[in-house]
């Protein structure tokens, strides 16, 4: 595995094709705070994350995830891990320059080995953020993103292989095999997980809330208001956080976290979880059964934008 130069997770930018809709959601139901914008295009800020945004909606003909993006320490590691990528062969989108996003920087952007654009970014301007207070069921930060891969050993392999990304556990079923890689860039459990699926698209992306408190506010401020809920509240085994999982207008799925794992690197052992055992999906017994159907709820439409980029 190469030395790591990822630091963490920024943003996920998202193609949908009712603008308006999703982001009335995730404004008034969601919690998150637009801070940039255009017409069709809208740049959504969590209140307690120093990050510029943490979700981009762009109005398009058809939703995909347009962009996932992480941080890096330094302007010498942006360059140092385009140069390692391209001498691998990996396809880049766009050279290390200064980028022309909220919070500018310097970055530049690849496609992973599906087609899913990628950008790594540092120096970009920390945003004026203030701690959550108890008992506000708001987003504190975006906690991770989960994708649906039709390779996921291959996915897995790129990430490790290329950008230093850590396996912290596996999901596996009996009869189907490994089913889900949770992988880490830091301390955190996972900032991105990859699950097995027919095609490349988002699974989820997960919101984290201050505690306890704030997470069962939030997922009963949502059910009031009529949001899908896909699955929970519970809490997983691997990584040890809780869940609600929802629907959004557009059919994505996202959820309301907290109390990620934090785990010691230097002593951690990748854990080998039958998720077909009750209390590795769910700990408290208090989400609703996990099976097919709900799974297939979370598969998405396939992604339709491979190895094209997004517009800056």
């Amino acid at each position: 595995m190469p030395e790591r130069l990822i630091t963490h997770l920024r943003h996920v930018d998202l193609a949908v094709p009712d603008h308006a809709r999703q982001l009335e959601f995730y404004t008034q139901a969601w919690g998150l705070t637009p801070e940039h914008g255009e017409t069709g295009l809208t740049f959504l800020a969590a209140e307690g994350s120093p990050e510029q945004y943490v979700l981009r909606l762009r109005k398009a003909a058809e939703k995909r995830i347009d962009l996932i993006a992480f941080g890096a320490a330094t302007a010498a590691d942006v360059d140092t891990l385009a140069a390692r990528l391209a001498t691998a062969g990996v396809q880049l989108v766009s050279e290390p320059a200064a980028l022309q996003t909220p919070g500018g920087g310097y970055g530049f952007r690849f496609f992973d080995n599906e087609g899913r654009t990628v950008e790594i970014s540092s120096d970009v301007a920390v945003r004026a953020h203030r701690r959550i207070e108890a008992g506000e069921s708001i987003p504190v930060r975006l906690s991770h993103v989960v994708i649906n891969s039709a390779e996921p050993e291959a996915t897995r392999a790129f990430y490790e292989r290329h950008l230093g990304f850590a396996l912290s556990d596996t999901l596996m079923h009996p009869r189907m095999g490994e089913m889900m890689y949770f992988l880490r860039v830091n301390a955190w459990h996972h900032s991105l997980a990859i699950a097995r699926c027919p095609h490349p698209s988002l699974h989820h992306a997960s919101f984290e809330l201050r505690g306890l408190d704030e997470y069962m506010r939030g997922t009963g401020r949502l059910l009031r208001a009529g949001v899908e809920k896909i699955w929970g509240p519970g809490r997983h085994l691997a990584g040890n956080n809780t869940f609600s999982y929802f629907l959004d207008p557009s059919g994505n799925t996202m959820e309301y976290t907290t109390e990620l794992e934090l785990v010691d690197e230097d002593t951690w052992h990748p854990h080998l979880y039958d998720f077909t055992q009750p209390e590795v999906s769910d700990q408290w017994g208090t989400a609703n059964a996990m099976n097919e159907f709900v799974a297939k709820r979370s598969f998405n439409d396939p992604d339709k934008g491979l190895f094209v980029a997004p517009p800056v």
